[in-house]
Order: structure tokens, then sequence, then C-alpha cells
């Protein structure tokens, strides 16, 4: 088995979607406004969890470690006792602690994270000790997870989408195409067809499955339009392979579809290691 590079998503070398030219600052700012569709982060609360949660999966708190006493994470984290208890169990809820009477509050061994939380996930964005390696292997992950399941999907759905199903997909490929030049609309509508593709699977435990997918689409599409400029043609070449996976599902060939849907995540794959890779460049 061939250890992959610590810290490094793996290119693809012939799917190019958007251009190569990326701000730092721009894309961390992008990344700080997600709110992606676990725990909702707000207020002082929120503020106490998201430091915590980072903290651990930075590493700096690390597997079978005690976290500090409460006091001291009230004097280093602030807020108020209750606040810091209800942040200790949504913590817990994610995998990343356990909580103990006369132990202690320590942190999970790292394959015992609840990684479909994307929470968890978005912390591992610029965890790494030159600010990108954990993200960028998270990342990595998730996008080899896809690879796995949604072109299978995609079979499922060819075999299995009703006529509401394919309304559902093809209205989101139509968005998709009028909104070449909004692309705010038209992340929205690529999350939408992707979500549409799921649940016309029929299968309860994929459709879960969706959710992350959903959040991942969203990140990737903030660090992009963060990154670059509008690139409308891009925009356009993308929507011809949504469509020809709609096509496919819509005429029951399964082989098509998951050969097509696969082209896609290989090429949204590529276009985050261009924003991710370029904004890195420019650092150095």
């Amino acid at each position: 088995m061939t250890a992959k590079p610590s810290g490094q998503l793996r290119p693809v070398e012939d799917l190019n979607s958007f251009p190569a030219r990326a701000d730092r600052a721009n894309v961390e700012a992008a990344l700080s406004e997600i709110r992606l569709s676990g725990y909702r982060i707000s207020g002082l609360q929120g503020r106490v969890i998201t430091q915590i949660g980072r903290a651990i999966v930075s590493g700096r708190f690390q597997p079978g470690e005690l976290l500090p006493r409460e006091a001291d994470l009230l004097v280093e984290f602030g807020g108020s006792r209750p606040s810091l208890r209800e942040a200790m169990k949504v913590l817990a809820a994610k995998g990343l602690i356990e909580m103990r009477q006369k132990v202690g509050t320590r942190v999970r061994a790292r394959d015992l994270w609840n990684m479909f939380d994307s929470d968890v996930l978005a912390w591992h964005h610029g965890c790494g000790a030159d600010g990108l390696g954990v993200g960028e292997d998270a990342l990595a992950d998730l996008i080899e997870l896809r690879q796995v399941i949604e072109p299978a999907t995609a079979r499922l759905a060819a075999e299995r989408a009703t006529a509401a199903d394919l309304r559902r997909i093809g209205n989101a490929v139509d968005i998709m195409q009028a909104s070449t030049h909004d692309l705010v609309r038209y992340a929205e509508a690529d999350v939408e067809f992707h979500m549409a593709v799921f649940s016309a699977s029929h299968n309860m435990l994929l459709a879960s499955f969706a959710h992350i997918v959903g959040d991942f689409l969203k990140l990737s599409f903030r660090i992009q339009q963060a990154a670059y400029t509008d690139d409308h043609q891009g925009a356009e070449d993308n929507v011809v392979t949504h469509r020809n996976v709609f096509a496919a599902i819509s005429r029951g060939d399964g082989d098509t579809a998951h050969k097509v849907m696969l082209e896609i995540i290989l090429g949204g794959r590529d276009s985050l290691v261009a924003a991710i890779g370029n904004s890195t460049a420019k650092r150095g």
C-alpha cells in the first residue's frame, strides 16, 4: 500500500476548470464566514466551541491528553461555566473528547472523531504545521471518498430515479446553465444537483452522506470564488458534464453516469488543488 504524501492534495493533470491565481487572505476570509450543516456556531458559546475544537484538531491538545481544568479553560477561552459545559457536550458529541467524573475531560483518539461532522472538517482546514498540512489531508481524504461513492450513487440513480427525481436533477442543471454569469447562484445549483442525485439513489445512508458532500462543495466554492476572478467559460464547460450525467440517468445508462460523475469529481479536485496550491506559492 503506497502512503500518500502528507499535506498534499493529489493533483489531476488533465482537468482544469479555473485559472491559477489566488489570494490567501481572501481565501481565509471566505473560510471564516462558512456556516456548514453541523452545529450552528454563533455567539460567545459558539466562539468557545470553535476555539477549543481548533485547539484539539491542531494538535495543541493531543489525543489521550487531559484538557486543562475548567477554571483554566475559562481564563483562556472566556465565557461562563454553563456555556463552557455546553461547549464540552457539543465537542463530545462530535467525538473529540470524553468526559468522566473524577477523571476529567480527555481528548479522544483521532480515529474516533466524527470526521463526517462539518465543523470538524472545517476546523481541519489551516491547522497543519504550515497552516495547510492537516487541512489538505482532510480535504484529500474526502475527495477520495467522493470518488468511490458518488459515481456509484449516479449509477444507482440511473436505475432507480423517479420522474420527480429527474425533474429535480434537470432543474438544477437548467439553473446552472442560466447562472454562469452569477457564480454564487451557479454554486447553489451545483450543490442542489449533487443532492438530487444522492436522493435519486433511494438509499437512506447515501442520502445522509449527501449533506457532508454539500458542505464540502460549499467550502470548495467559497475558496475558489475568493481566490479567482470569475471564470464563466469554466462554468459553462462544467454545465456540459453535469448535463451529461443527467442525460445518462434519464436514459438509465448507469455506466455512463458513473464515468461522467467521476470526471466531475476529478475536475473539482483539480480546481481545489489550483486554489490551495497557488495561494501557498504566493505566500512563499
